[in-house]
């Protein structure tokens, strides 16, 4: 997961090792702060470490704290920035300021079962929200409100300037239907910012590990894949085959589904008969104008890696404007 990483399973995997653990977390930043709100450090009892939450300048620092908080089980609330004592000791030399909180698991801060059910949650792709006061006490998880959070992966402190959200979304996960030039270019740029990769095609000489050592590739017609996988609101869909015979049976299933962005390859002309088609079978309006197609930003691509760039460009669009 982008911002979080798997901080929570190190630390949960630690404390239930009997080595004891904390979680550091950022909570606010202000000016060029290198981590957004809601990155994640774990650290362990005996110092080992695993995330960041500044990208090296302060987690020396944040560590000497988290084994601290770990021996006395009580949570701190850290702030550092640029000053002329710490700008090279434990200043952040970006420029920015960022405040930490840590939390060590245990009863009177993070306590075990909790983490523990936010590690099953993450692992069973449940949205779900971990709630804490910023001036002390034991943080508890929240599975509804904070809509406008969760459909905006942002992480933050509450109006009443005490009360700190975390969001854990699922993984991001591209769907992709058609193993194709583009998608061998897609995939790994898709990766690479952050997406688990899923590549359907029925035809094995196209679908096949060897073109896709690094993602998931079912051959089954989509379909049926896509019920197996499931598609959800941290989803995208990408249609690439030119053929109705397999991006129909996908299109029914996307546009049924809380996917956050459909797209499908295409001509202006293909698309309208694709139009067609889907109202034939009954949807709406509505349900079609959710598809981009022809696929990605019009950004003159022309070769595979260009239009896969312009593909994953109108992907992040979608999931953080919307």
């Amino acid at each position: 997961m982008e911002i979080f990483e798997n901080a929570p399973e190190r630390a949960y995997a630690w404390a239930q090792a009997g080595r004891g653990a904390a979680l550091a977390t950022v909570v606010e930043t202000w000016g060029s702060a290198p981590r957004r709100v809601g990155a994640q450090l774990a650290i362990a009892a005996d110092g080992e470490m695993q995330g960041s939450v500044s990208g090296g300048c302060v987690e020396g620092a944040v560590v000497v704290e988290a084994l601290e908080a770990i021996e006395d089980g009580t949570p701190r609330l850290l702030e550092y920035g640029v000053s002329d004592g710490d700008a090279f000791a434990v200043g952040l030399a970006c420029g920015g300021k960022i405040r930490v909180l840590v939390e060590p698991v245990g009863a009177k801060a993070m306590p075990f079962d909790v983490l523990g059910d936010l590690v099953r949650a993450r692992a069973a792709r449940q949205p779900v929200a971990y709630q804490v006061p910023l001036s002390g006490g034991v943080g508890r998880l929240v599975t509804g409100g904070y809509a406008d959070r969760f459909r905006m992966d942002r992480s933050g402190v509450e109006e009443d300037g005490d009360t700190f959200v975390a969001i854990h979304n699922p993984p991001l996960r591209l769907v992709i239907v058609g193993a194709v030039h583009i998608a061998q270019a897609l995939v790994p740029m898709a990766q690479v910012a952050g997406f688990d990769a899923v590549v359907i095609d029925p035809r094995e000489a196209f679908g096949s590990q060897a073109r896709f050592p690094d993602a998931q590739v079912i051959n089954d017609w989509p379909d049926a894949a896509m019920d197996t996988v499931g598609v959800d609101t941290r989803s995208a869909v990408v249609l690439l085959t030119h053929d109705p015979k397999l991006d129909d049976p996908a299109l029914h299933i996307a546009l049924r589904s809380d996917a956050f962005y459909i797209g499908a390859l295409g001509s202006k002309r293909t698309h309208a008969s694709r139009v067609a088609r889907l109202e034939e079978a009954g949807f709406t309006a509505a349900d079609i104008a959710r598809i981009n197609g022809p696929v990605g930003l019009d950004i003159g691509a022309a070769s595979p890696p260009e239009i896969a760039v312009s593909i994953l460009s109108q992907m992040i669009q979608a999931l953080r404007k919307p």
